[in-house]
């Protein structure tokens, strides 16, 4: 069920790296976020959709999402964003991060450990094939670059591989069902990832 405030609500879509400057130095800011609120709440609007603003090497405007549990250094601390919770929740806004589930970046550190080698706790974290020249049944996939002898598939470009939720239907020997360990395990870490910030 849907919550009540949503059936009132008017979104302002905020893109953090082009909104507003609070520091000179080029890129927009949460700061400069918390500076607009009354111009937002001006406009009608009583909820904010934030686009990524999670720490990222940028390779696809913050969707890459490097650490779910940081905010990009660019855009502020994890203090400021606190604060703007805070200062939006006392004007009766609402504030929606846009978590980007379905992949990460490829320098996060789940990928790293996932593309090892060795089997550890990350292992299916992400969709990997089960040998080096294994293609990926009809979806984009790289290979040849982690130690792990297999190709992995991502979602958009190659700096975003794809976080392993498993497969409703198994076509391949590599695919895991969605109640295997590993795609139960990606589910867990996404929402520790949400409950951290709510």
């Amino acid at each position: 069920m849907a919550a009540k405030w949503l059936e009132n609500a008017v979104f302002y879509e905020i893109y953090p790296q082009s909104f507003y400057d609070s520091n000179g130095d080029g890129i927009g800011d949460i700061p400069g976020i918390i500076q607009k609120l009354d111009y937002v709440k001006s406009l009608g609007c009583n909820a904010i959709w934030l686009n990524p603003c999670f720490d990222s090497p940028f390779k696809d405007a913050g969707y890459d999402v490097r650490d779910y549990k940081l905010v990009a250094p660019r855009y502020g601390t994890n203090r400021d964003l606190v604060s703007l919770f805070k200062k939006a929740h006392s004007m009766g806004m609402k504030v929606l991060l846009d978590l980007v589930p379905g992949h990460t970046s490829e320098e996060h550190p789940w990928f790293r450990a996932s593309g090892s080698d060795q089997i550890n706790a990350y292992t299916s974290r992400y969709i990997w094939t089960d040998h080096p020249y294994a293609r990926g049944d009809g979806m984009p996939f790289i290979g040849g670059e982690m130690p792990r002898p297999a190709t992995y598939i991502v979602n958009f470009f190659k700096c975003q591989p794809a976080l392993n939720y498993g497969y409703r239907e198994i076509r391949e020997p590599w695919q895991q069902s969605m109640d295997a360990v590993g795609p139960m395990e990606t589910r867990d870490a996404i929402k520790d990832v949400m409950r951290y910030w709510l």
